[in-house]
């Protein structure tokens, strides 16, 4: 533990007294051009608040603001059925301190989450969250939340590091499959690799960013130490130094097969903290109890986009294929190995030039935990596999309406429903695979 604190805190303080330059991730936030424009064809709903807001990206300060709604119901096998309405609230602050006159390469960064009403994770049974935006910021609760708040600062194109309360989920970024669930596909198996489960989505840390080329979108590469107990609703002051310690790489890169944009990643992630049955089910859908604890987890991942077809090399549009692979431990994380595949498009549809659609397959091999809890309660596991198929709708740049289907084996093969307490009986009852349907609807201000 004291091995654990001295290097994050030497990482901290070494990363803190650096001054750096030019932008990275930048890029994946870059604001629109303009807000101007009229009601149905501007980028957000509020437009340019009478120009405010455009000068104020100018000078370096944007606000993106958005809503996801979904409704969503396990309509044939599963746990439960019916229809649950949740919703989730993010708005994002970015402040680039070159264009507001003070100093170069230096970002600002503050993220407010908020959820509300009840999510259907639970229902179908299944392993992996079938509405992955219901997660943020904190899982089970209604909140508002303050997931990260970071500066990041660079000494030169090539090199720069950040420091703060950071969003762990821009990690493992991929062209067609990836986010929060707001955007393109809602099943956490194509947003985020599954067998990073047991990092912290919301985390105090620091780490080191390099650009090999000068050019974030040719490649990059993340080093970081992050709280292995950080949470989206406390600072994390109070754990970080604590010993229980996330340390993860990760390298991207854009290749250029058959001459149309591509990229490859590759990560690791080694998490120092003794988990126990409160922390896996922190994010896996498991209702077991009294889960022996297991010091440390580690995590290799790997994903892929490739474009097939591109009208314009580097626009952004097109169709594609991507897919991901992932193995852990298996011990403390319930998930073993995992992969997927499927198909994106982004724009590919004339005189629509903001849908974007996507079809997927996933297989996780669940390794059940160990358990000391009694056995007539536990829920047997067994490997899930699914798939999903969702096409965003753009009504208006900022309204996108998104109707979805997920079919799933899932991972609970039967229930154990406790009938009464004492005398203790429990009725098991098998699952049939899980048929989910949901509409997303989406408005960005």
């Amino acid at each position: 533990m004291a091995k654990n604190k001295v290097v994050l805190c030497a990482v901290i303080i070494v990363l803190t007294g650096i001054s750096f330059y030019a932008p990275a991730f930048a890029v994946e936030a870059a604001p629109p051009s303009s807000y101007s424009g009229d009601f149905l064809t501007r980028s957000t709903l509020t437009g340019d608040w009478g120009g405010a807001r455009n000068d104020l990206a100018k000078k370096g300060l944007t606000f993106d603001l958005s809503l996801t709604q979904t409704g969503m119901s396990v309509v044939s096998g599963g746990r439960e059925q019916g229809w649950e309405y949740a919703g989730m609230g993010n708005l994002t602050i970015h402040l680039n301190t070159q264009k507001m006159g003070l100093w170069p390469g230096g970002f600002f960064k503050v993220q407010v989450e908020g959820n509300y009403n009840k999510s259907m994770n639970l229902d179908p049974g299944a392993i992996m969250p079938v509405n992955f935006s219901q997660l943020f910021p904190t899982l089970g609760s209604q909140e508002v939340n303050i997931p990260e708040v970071s500066f990041m600062q660079f000494f030169s194109p090539f090199a720069g590091v950040v420091v703060g309360k950071l969003d762990t989920t821009s990690g493992d970024a991929n062209a067609f499959a990836h986010g929060k669930g707001d955007r393109q596909f809602f099943n956490m198996a194509f947003n985020l690799n599954p067998v990073l489960a047991l990092i912290p989505t919301s985390a105090l840390g620091a780490g080191i960013i390099i650009v090999p080329t000068g050019n974030p979108k040719d490649s990059i590469i993340n080093i970081m130490a992050l709280d292995g107990d950080g949470k989206a609703n406390r600072s994390g002051f109070d754990t970080v130094f604590e010993g229980n310690t996330v340390y993860a790489a990760e390298v991207r890169g854009r290749t250029d097969f058959f001459g149309k944009t591509g990229h490859q990643l590759l990560g690791a992630a080694y998490n120092t903290k003794n988990f126990s049955s409160l922390d896996q089910s922190s994010r896996f859908i498991i209702r077991n109890r009294g889960i022996e604890q297991q010091d440390n987890t580690w995590a290799l991942y790997y994903n892929f986009d490739q474009y097939l077809y591109e009208p314009q090399k580097g626009s952004g549009k097109g169709l594609g294929v991507f897919g991901r692979l992932g193995l852990s431990d298996g011990n403390p994380n319930p998930i073993k190995g995992f992969f997927s595949i499927g198909i994106g498009g982004k724009g590919v549809i004339p005189g629509r030039p903001h849908d974007e659609f996507g079809l997927g397959y996933y297989y996780v091999d669940v390794t059940s935990p160990k358990f000391t809890g009694p056995r007539e309660t536990r829920e047997a596991l067994r490997n899930e596999y699914g798939g999903e198929a969702y096409y965003n709708f753009a009504i208006t740049p900022w309204m996108k309406l998104s109707p979805d289907v997920q079919v799933i084996r899932t991972s609970v093969k039967e229930k154990a429903d406790v009938k009464s307490q004492v005398p203790l009986v429990v009725e098991r009852n098998e699952i049939d695979t899980a048929v989910v349907v949901g509409l997303r609807l989406q408005l960005i201000f």
